[in-house]
């Protein structure tokens, strides 16, 4: 087990809110080992006090029921270097120890290919491991180039590419929901499912990541990387086991399986959008026409799923927050009873599992019945979970390089579409449904 945790970014706000809690996790299970050591590295002139008080404070701001002796642990094992990624030496001095070491990147994505060649030029030790959080590149050119760094820099399976949705516990039952299960596994195919939808839309607005987010845009924030993932999980084959291989090599599947989209099926299959007020916020260059809504219909071709359409949306300053995948099933062919198609659906915040069929009611009539589910909780929260993963060197929920390359595949031809007007940006208000309007199809001349 890796004992020293190096965060290249120590001082910023995944440090703060995620990751020094998920080890206050991990140090309250005893999932720590006893030398352990984490690193703070950051621009900033501190010295090892100053940044224990610094992790202190955010501690106690965390949410959710942390245990105090468990955060004091944290706080005793946290010492801070200085960095200056154009320095070989500091960057040395960062590293600097015994045994191998997790080296994670929490930094803004334009800084990844600086960060790894520093590394590179350094070198780090034999079991070492490399976090990045996502996106993996702005594109799918940057992604091969950022790949070919990482590659020279440590052998694949020592890279983890965090999606922290995957240690999500409702992400992970989508899988074991639809292949653990007599009732459901013969019947999830294009035969029973008319539609999948992965949807994650926030009440919230930009929350102050206008300095991030109006670079990027709902399409590469949450379509490119977090909605492709769940996808990937309600639609893969079975694989032989959960392998890091088994499991990765039949996401990749998935993705390459995405039918290419041309100009037309981008007209008809994607919309985007932003809500009234944006380009008003601070930090937001109204130019660059970023979208706060961007949702796509996509077809797989593969023998399960030709012919059933699958809905990503996600989008900003809604009218309520809905995070969920919802399998919408074909109607029953031929009956004698009024009735509505049956659903299933996997909440995803809350965490929950229910499944709409229709029940008996008065008179030889059927009604909606509705079974659900609460999820136990999980014994770690997501980044618990990940940062036990990459001290452990367990890669199966990490995003392999391939597939980060693929995800960028389906998405390009999107992007390019918009970049060129093809799609209108629509206006929506602030605590509305999203934009109005034209619903999303197959484009003409699909077979769909």
């Amino acid at each position: 087990m890796i004992e020293r945790l190096v965060v290249f970014g120590g001082t910023g706000d995944l440090m703060g809110r995620y990751l020094l809690p998920g080890l206050a996790a991990l140090a309250a299970r005893g999932h720590l080992p006893e030398r352990f050591e984490v690193v703070g590295a950051a621009r900033e002139d501190l010295d090892d006090d100053r940044y224990r008080s610094w992790a202190e404070g955010r501690l106690a701001r965390a949410d959710g029921d942390l245990d105090a002796a468990a955060k004091e642990a944290v706080v005793r094992a946290a010492r801070y270097e200085r960095l200056d990624l154009a320095d070989p030496a500091s960057v040395a001095a960062c590293i600097a120890g015994d045994g191998p070491v997790a080296a994670y990147l929490a930094l803004p994505p334009a800084v990844f290919p600086i960060a790894v060649t520093a590394l590179h030029q350094t070198g780090i030790p034999d079991g070492s491991q490399v976090v990045l959080e996502k996106p993996f590149g702005e594109d799918l050119e940057s992604a091969m180039a950022l790949n070919r760094l990482l590659a020279a820099l440590v052998d694949e399976r020592h890279v983890f590419r965090v999606d922290h949705f995957l240690a999500m516990t409702t992400v992970q039952n989508v899988l074991g929901t639809r292949l653990a299960n007599r009732v459901l596994e013969p019947i999830f195919n294009s035969a029973h499912i008319e539609e999948v939808e992965v949807v994650w839309d926030e009440s919230l607005a930009l929350e102050g990541r206008a300095g991030y987010y109006d670079h990027v845009g709902a399409l590469k924030d949450m379509v490119q990387n977090h909605l492709l993932q769940l996808l990937c999980l309600v639609a893969m084959e079975p694989p032989n086991s959960l392998s890091e291989r088994d499991l990765r090599d039949r996401k990749v599947d998935v993705l390459r399986s995405v039918r290419p989209m041309g100009d037309e099926q981008v007209v008809a299959r994607t919309r985007r959008g932003r809500y009234r007020g944006y380009a008003g916020e601070e930090g937001v260059a109204p130019e660059r026409g970023t979208e706060t809504f961007a949702e796509v219909v996509l077809e797989l071709d593969s023998r399960r799923w030709s012919g059933t359409r699958f809905r990503l949306r996600t989008g900003k300053a809604l009218g309520r927050d809905r995070m969920e995948v919802v399998v919408r099933f074909r109607p029953v062919p031929r009956h004698p009873f009024a009735s509505a198609p049956n659903t299933l659906r996997f909440g995803l915040e809350p965490e929950g599992l229910s499944l709409e069929l229709m029940g008996i009611g008065p008179a030889m009539s059927l009604v909606p019945l509705r079974l659900g589910a609460e999820m136990e909780p999980p014994e770690l929260p997501a980044y618990g979970r990940i940062l036990l993963d990459v001290l452990i060197a367990n890669s199966a929920l990490s995003i392999r390089g391939d597939e980060a390359e693929e995800a960028w595949r389906v998405v390009t031809p999107i992007l390019e579409g918009w970049s060129r007007g093809l799609v209108p940006l629509e206006e929506y208000d602030v605590g509305s449904d999203g934009p109005g309007g034209r619903g999303l199809g197959p484009a003409p001349g699909d077979p769909s």
